[in-house]
C-alpha cells in the first residue's frame, strides 16, 4: 500500500464518488484513486466530511427572492443539510467500524509476525545449537581421524618392522642350518676317525697280547718281564679305553649341541612372523 497520498487527491476522489449520487466510503475512494492505504484515506474521508459540512453551511447564502420562496428554499435546504449531516454520521460510523476492524486486522497481523518472529528466533537459535552440536561433533570426527592415522602409520612402522625382524630371523635360519649340516658333518668325520683309532688300538692292544703270550710260552725267565709288559699293555689299554670313553663324550656332546641347533631351526620354521605388542617399541628377541 502506498503511503502519503495527498488530500486534495482524497478529496477530489470523495467529490467525484458523491457526484455520481453513491456515498463515499473506503473503498469507494481508494477504488476511485486506485491506490492508498485504509487508514491514510479513512482519516483524510474524516476531514472531507467535516469540510463538507462547512462547505454545505457556505452555500445558504442565497441571493434576494421574495419572502416565501426564500423560507420555503432555507427550510428545504436546512433539511437537507440535516439529513446529509445524518448520512455524514452514518458514514463516519461505518468508516470508524472500518477502521477498527481494519486495525483488529492489523494488530493480528502484528500479533502473528510477533508470533512468526519468536519461532523464527526460536527455530533459529535451535538451529545455531544443532550447528553447534554438528561443529563439535565434526571436531570429535576429525580428531578421531588423525588419532586413526597415527594409529595407521604406527602399524605400518610396526610392519615393517616385523618383515625387517623375519627377514632377519630366516637369514640366521639359514645360518644356523648350514652350522647344523657342519656340525653333523664334523660329527660324521669324528666318529669315522675315532671308530678308526679304537679299531687299530684294539688290533695293537690284541696282538700286543698275542705276541706277549707268545714270549711267556717261549720263556720261564722273561714272565715277569712279560708281565711287567702286560701290566704295562692293561694300563696302555686302560688309557685307551680312558681315551675313548672321552672321545665318546665328546662325540655325545657334539651329537647334543646338533640336535639342540636342530630343534631351534625347527622352531624357528614353525613361527610365521615375529609379533610384537602395539607401541611397546620392544621387538621379540630371535632365537640364537
Amino acid at each position: 500500500m502506498a503511503v502519503g497520498v495527498p488530500e486534495h487527491e482524497v478529496f477530489a476522489a470523495a467529490d467525484a464518488v458523491l457526484a455520481r449520487g453513491e456515498r463515499p466510503t473506503v473503498e469507494r475512494v481508494r477504488l476511485e484513486l486506485g491506490r492508498g492505504s485504509p487508514a491514510r484515506v479513512g482519516g483524510l474521508l474524516d476531514q472531507w466530511w467535516a469540510r463538507l459540512a462547512e462547505r454545505l453551511n457556505g452555500e445558504t447564502r442565497l441571493p434576494a427572492l421574495p419572502a416565501e420562496v426564500s423560507q420555503a428554499f432555507v427550510a428545504v435546504w436546512q433539511q437537507a443539510i440535516h439529513l446529509a449531516h445524518g448520512v455524514v454520521e452514518m458514514a463516519l460510523i461505518e468508516q470508524r467500524e472500518v477502521l477498527d476492524a481494519e486495525r483488529e486486522r492489523v494488530a493480528a497481523v502484528e500479533d502473528q509476525a510477533r508470533q512468526d518472529a519468536a519461532q523464527f528466533r526460536q527455530q533459529a537459535a535451535e538451529a545455531l545449537a544443532g550447528r553447534q552440536v554438528v561443529e563439535s561433533r565434526l571436531a570429535d570426527l576429525e580428531l578421531l581421524l588423525s588419532q586413526r592415522q597415527l594409529q595407521i602409520e604406527d602399524l605400518q612402522l610396526q610392519r615393517e618392522s616385523w618383515l625387517r625382524e623375519r627377514r632377519e630371523a630366516q637369514q640366521h635360519s639359514q645360518t644356523l642350518q648350514q652350522d647344523l649340516q657342519a656340525l653333523r658333518l664334523k660329527a660324521e668325520q669324528e666318529r669315522v676317525a675315532q671308530e678308526s683309532y679304537v679299531r687299530g688300538v684294539e688290533d695293537r692292544a690284541h696282538r700286543e697280547i698275542d705276541r706277549a703270550r707268545e714270549e711267556g710260552k717261549a720263556s720261564v725267565t722273561q714272565l715277569k718281564e712279560v708281565g711287567r709288559h702286560v701290566e704295562r699293555l692293561q694300563r696302555r689299554l686302560e688309557s685307551i679305553q680312558t681315551e675313548l670313553s672321552q672321545t665318546q663324550q665328546h662325540a655325545a656332546a657334539q651329537q647334543a649341541r646338533a640336535d639342540t641347533l636342530e630343534q631351534q631351526l625347527t622352531q624357528l620354521r614353525q613361527v610365521p612372523a615375529v609379533k610384537r605388542k602395539p607401541k611397546s617399541g620392544k621387538s621379540v628377541a630371535s632365537t640364537s
